[in-house]
């Protein structure tokens, strides 16, 4: 079985974050980056049907060779060969066609994406991905088994859990739940020198055209003052509810 999984590089989540050009573009000024979480859990467990199935692991990202720190962290996790798509991701649609020209050729019989990147939450790529490859797609899946040609995966709805059955090839957008917390992997000396031997193939892109631009970043208002009341003082609170903050 050949498995893709979809890196993202996205800034860790501790980062402070800022804008340029009249708010216009992301500041990547020292930002500190990772591997998206919810491609994380996609990859470790691509890991276990290395390790229990046989099958291979490559990694694909489309960015420029600041990208690449990440796919090495990647390949120290224990991925076979990396592809770095030698282009900005602009958007969704162009990231996708990107990715779907490198699949086509590599005939891979699961493709395992995160559901969304922490950075832009578009959640477009794994569905347009699908679409473009012609592949069964399951989305928000939280647990995932081959057998032959089948898969078996569960995934989030509201209200619950759904479990189904689909024919390989497959795409799928992962989150956590794929695998736990405690399953992912810190890479270790020996797997961060192998790293450094494993192929990083840098591609060409195709060309693909964004469909979709970003006019304007905003951060988030701050969070106004508070009032602090004592406990025992419970009119006061009532009243501050009732007659200020008006929620009641």
């Amino acid at each position: 079985m050949k498995i893709l999984v979809c890196i993202s590089h996205v800034p860790d989540t501790t980062s402070k974050i800022n804008f340029t050009d009249g708010d216009t573009k992301f500041d990547t000024n020292g930002v500190q980056f990772v591997i998206n979480p919810n491609d994380e859990f996609g990859l470790t467990r691509a890991m276990w049907f290395k390790e229990k199935q046989g099958a291979s692991v490559d990694i694909i990202n489309v960015g420029g060779p600041e990208t690449e720190p990440t796919l090495r962290k990647a390949l120290a996790i224990g991925a076979d060969t990396a592809i770095r798509v030698n282009t900005p991701a602009l958007d969704g649609y162009q990231v996708a066609k990107e990715i779907a020209t490198v699949a086509k050729d590599g005939d891979y019989n699961l493709i395992i994406a995160g559901r969304e990147s922490i950075d832009y939450n578009g959640g477009m790529v794994p569905g347009m991905l699908a679409k473009l490859l012609g592949a069964n797609f399951v989305n928000t899946c939280t647990g995932l088994e081959i057998d032959g040609e089948t898969a078996t995966a569960t995934r989030e709805i509201d209200g619950g859990k759904e479990t189904l059955s689909a024919k390989l090839p497959l795409v799928v957008g992962g989150q956590k739940g794929l695998v736990e917390e405690s399953d992912l992997r810190i890479p270790n000396m020996r797997g961060i020198m192998m790293a450094r031997k494993k192929p990083l193939n840098v591609v060409e892109p195709t060309g693909a055209s964004k469909e979709s631009q970003a006019v304007k970043f905003e951060k988030p208002a701050p969070k106004g003052a508070v009032k602090l009341v004592d406990a025992d003082n419970l009119d006061q609170l009532v009243d501050l509810l009732h007659n200020e903050a008006k929620v009641i």
